[in-house]
């Protein structure tokens, strides 16, 4: 069997790391298994879906490189769905119904306050044609509800273990709205069928819908003569640090800001969310490939993974720390670094957290800095003694030694003042390799004081 899964999104928002998590376990599933993985958008909540969403999702899967072999959208295939309602409703498995909003709710309250699950009655099952008509010609339209079986609905879920629902404890779905939309669980069953899906990869909040969903598989399948039930894999949703849960609608944790606000790197999002919940550590990868081979869903666990970002932020700077300067010189120069060389990459890399923090020392090494002079003399002194150039990374080891037998400074009181006054910094990269990039005429001018 070829393995077949797809990722798909409701353009009605930003996607947020739950639902990216998604997409990077669905991804590392299919590569691993040398299968394709497919891009699907469900976007038949035409109220809310935009054009505008479609495309920034599609932005973020690139970004993070998860490609796609195939593409769909429903609402290019709502002659599709009204092809298989009406064949549910040939074979008597989707039935109409007339009730208001506020009657369901109330019928959902009565059955609450009796401490019974709110399960759909199926009054509307014992309309006649005549009331019907008189419904319809007071103006109501109907929603069409699929009629399950009462029978066990079983599977073996990849993450969770065996599941087992009974059709009688569940509410016949809604598939067709008033408006004659068809609603997701319809929508995404048939095209699970007609795309071949072999795993269906999602959250667990899902899980009451596959129950549901298996026997709609099951209906389509009988009335259709093909297509298979997938198989399921239902993962834990992922948490907030104090435990809260994870909304869409929280751009804090929206993959457009964390790569444009906080400066994530797409392998340390991958890396991270991929390896969240699972008994592997959490570490930086090279590549999703490495990430791939390396993924079974035995390692998923069944607790609460909780969102870190300060552990995020720890993986970015092990990415960045290991990321090779082909890898960063086109965005180094996008940022301004016009003219940057791998010198400058291997000097400050160790020393960054996100991307963006090489512009502080690309402006130490090649705009003006104001120094920060704690003894002048001892400055003087030192520039007395600048090696003369070519310089190389030797050359801070020989200077500061021969200031420190000039001066008798050692330590932090040999150190501390020179890096003060070349970079107006406490801390920063080495400066024996910081040091030829300043350049001697500006180390000169700051042990001067003057900015340059």
């Amino acid at each position: 069997m070829t393995i077949a899964v797809r990722f798909a999104p409701s353009p009605t928002g930003h996607l947020h790391i739950g639902n990216i998590r998604t997409a990077i376990v669905n991804w590392l599933f299919a590569a691993r298994h040398g299968g394709s993985f497919m891009f699907r958008l469900d976007d038949t909540d035409e109220e809310r879906s935009t054009q505008a969403f479609a495309d920034a999702i599609a932005e973020d899967l690139v970004w993070l490189g998860l490609t796609w072999d195939r593409q769909a959208r429903e609402s290019d295939r709502y002659a599709r769905y009204a092809a298989a309602a009406a064949a549910l409703k040939a074979a008597g498995r989707l039935y109409p119904c007339y009730e208001t909003p506020e009657e369901l709710a109330l019928k959902r309250k009565a059955l609450l306050a009796r401490h019974r699950p709110p399960i759909y009655d199926r009054a509307a099952l014992a309309l006649g044609d005549a009331d019907r008509a008189r419904l319809e010609a007071a103006g109501r339209r109907p929603h069409w509800r699929f009629k399950l079986a009462h029978a066990d609905i079983a599977w073996d879920d990849l993450v969770q273990g065996p599941k087992h629902f009974r059709g009688a404890d569940l509410s016949d779905p809604v598939l067709i709205r008033e408006d004659g939309r068809p609603l997701y669980t319809l929508t995404s069953v048939v095209d699970d069928l007609d795309f071949a899906i072999t795993h269906v990869v999602r959250g667990e909040d899902h899980v009451t819908n596959t129950a549901v969903q298996v026997q709609l598989f099951q209906a389509l399948m009988g009335i259709e003569g093909q297509g298979a039930v997938p198989a399921f894999a239902h993962l834990p949703l992922i948490a907030g640090s104090e435990g809260e849960g994870l909304s869409k609608r929280l751009g804090s944790l929206s993959v457009r800001s964390l790569r444009e606000e906080e400066g994530v790197e797409a392998m340390a999002l991958n890396a991270y969310l991929a390896r969240l919940g699972t008994a592997d550590p959490i570490a930086a990868a090279a590549s999703l490939g490495e990430l791939a081979a390396g993924f079974d869903f035995g390692k998923f666990g069944r607790g609460t993974p909780k969102f870190d970002a300060d552990e995020l932020m720890r993986l970015n700077a092990q990415v960045l720390h290991a990321a090779p300067f082909d890898a960063v010189a086109d965005r180094l120069a996008a940022m301004g670094m016009a003219g940057v060389e791998e010198a400058f990459w291997l000097a400050v890399r160790p020393n960054l957290s996100r991307l963006s923090d090489a512009r502080e020392w690309w402006a130490v090494t090649r705009e003006p800095v104001t120094p920060l002079v704690d003894d002048a003399a001892f400055l003087a002194g030192a520039a007395a003694l600048l090696p003369a150039t070519p310089w190389d990374e030797t050359t801070w080891g020989v200077w500061t030694k021969a200031v420190s037998a000039a001066t008798g400074a050692k330590g932090k009181a040999l150190f501390l003042p020179l890096r003060r006054a070349l970079t107006a910094r406490d801390h920063g990269p080495e400066l024996k390799t910081l040091l030829p990039l300043i350049g001697r005429d500006r180390v000169l001018a700051r042990l001067a004081g003057e900015v340059a």
